[in-house]
């Protein structure tokens, strides 16, 4: 078995961020908990070495001072006279943060005001308006394999793969051999539902859990709301509609709508979920078994391409548009990309082989590139 020892990882929107400061804008730091918000910032603070203050949120005494700094003489007492660095951590849990920062870059143009939150929904709402031409935000996910590919080599990545499958890219994940299992539990149950469960005021934690569950049994398949509902009982389409959003904005799962344009009989509504972690995925259904034990093999393998493409795209700002593709006869395709007027066509295999990929697609999008993506090549697909 191979595996790290405890490593600090570079990550790709580092040096981006470094030099989008102290040019007159907030900069917004998003993601989940535990994916090394707070790493990257200790690091930036300690790289520029300017007099700093960081404000953690989780901390009652903090946030009550940030919700009663209301004036300019209020925030100079809490940031102090010298400072040009504040962070602001887990901000979405102060009530108009958009305006207080809006009045803090007014009255302190000179300092740099980083902030970091775990909940897209709170937090880019309160900001949006106050803060229009006035922020920079990155997105932050677990490691990418890219990320830890820089900081290691090609070879061991591939040796890795079936460990992350299994556990994911989580840091405290990667950094604790042996520990996986009680992080992603610690991760799962301490952070992800604390944090959906504040947002909207969630009360049914047992509804939730159960729909998660349900959506990672359902990996790589299309989605039926109404099956949903009814799997759960006690709850309506409309309400697992909204705790799929929430989770889509607390950075737990994202969807693949499906391509229609051309034929009939394909898929108008269809929808697909994955999740951002693997680990994530497999602790929410208790499965840590390995790759050859696993009756999910193929779920696995398509909800880890599927999830460190999205890493790839996002951060090296790849425009696309992303689906799959289904008829009701079921021909199907896993993952389609749109860029620039062409259609790249993906099929997701653990063992390559020669896929035949449907011919009413071919003809319906002559404009289209067909490729299979497997063990053998899946780092051309991720790099």
């Amino acid at each position: 078995m191979y595996y790290f020892c405890p490593i600090m990882v570079t990550r790709i929107l580092y040096e981006e961020i470094k030099n989008a400061c102290f040019k007159g804008k907030v900069i917004l730091l998003i993601g989940p908990r535990q994916v090394g918000k707070t790493t990257l910032l200790k690091k930036l603070h300690a790289d520029f070495d300017v007099p700093s203050i960081w404000l953690n949120v989780d901390e009652a005494d903090v946030m009550q001072s940030l919700s009663d700094a209301d004036t300019s003489t209020k925030l100079r007492q809490l940031v102090g006279l010298k400072t040009k660095l504040v962070i602001i951590d887990e901000a979405q849990q102060i009530i108009d943060i958009g305006k207080k920062l809006k009045l803090m870059i007014d009255t302190f143009p000179e300092i740099q005001f980083i902030v970091t939150g775990s909940s897209s929904l709170d937090l880019r709402n309160r900001m949006a308006e106050p803060l229009t031409g006035r922020k920079k935000e990155y997105y932050l996910y677990p490691l990418s394999t890219e990320e830890l590919v820089n900081h290691s080599t090609l070879i061991e990545q591939k040796r890795l793969l079936e460990t992350r499958l299994i556990f994911g890219s989580y840091p405290a994940v990667v950094n604790n051999y042996g520990e996986e299992r009680e992080i992603l539990k610690e991760i799962a149950g301490s952070y992800l539902y604390k944090d959906l469960l504040q947002l909207e005021g969630i009360r049914k934690s047992s509804v939730l859990e159960k729909l998660l569950q349900l959506i990672a049994f359902q990996v790589g398949s299309e989605v039926s709301f109404n099956e949903l509902a009814n799997s759960i009982g006690n709850i309506d389409v409309a309400t697992v509609e909204k705790y799929l959003d929430l989770m889509e904005k607390a950075y737990i799962i994202f969807k693949l709508p499906a391509l229609s344009r051309n034929l009939r009989n394909e898929l108008k509504k269809g929808k697909k979920y994955y999740f951002y972690d693997n680990g994530v995925r497999n602790v929410i259904i208790n499965n840590f078994n390995p790759i050859n034990l696993r009756q999910d093999k193929g779920a696995l393998w398509e909800n880890f391409l599927m999830s460190e493409r999205q890493k790839f795209i996002h951060y090296h700002k790849i425009y696309s548009n992303q689906y799959f593709w289904r008829t009701h006869d079921r021909a199907e395709i896993d993952y389609i990309e749109e860029r620039e007027g062409t259609l790249f066509a993906y099929e997701f295999k653990w063992k390559g082989g020669k896929t035949r990929f449907p011919k009413s697609f071919q003809e319906a999008y002559p404009n289209h590139e067909l490729l299979e993506i497997s063990v053998e090549n899946y780092l051309d697909f991720l790099l």
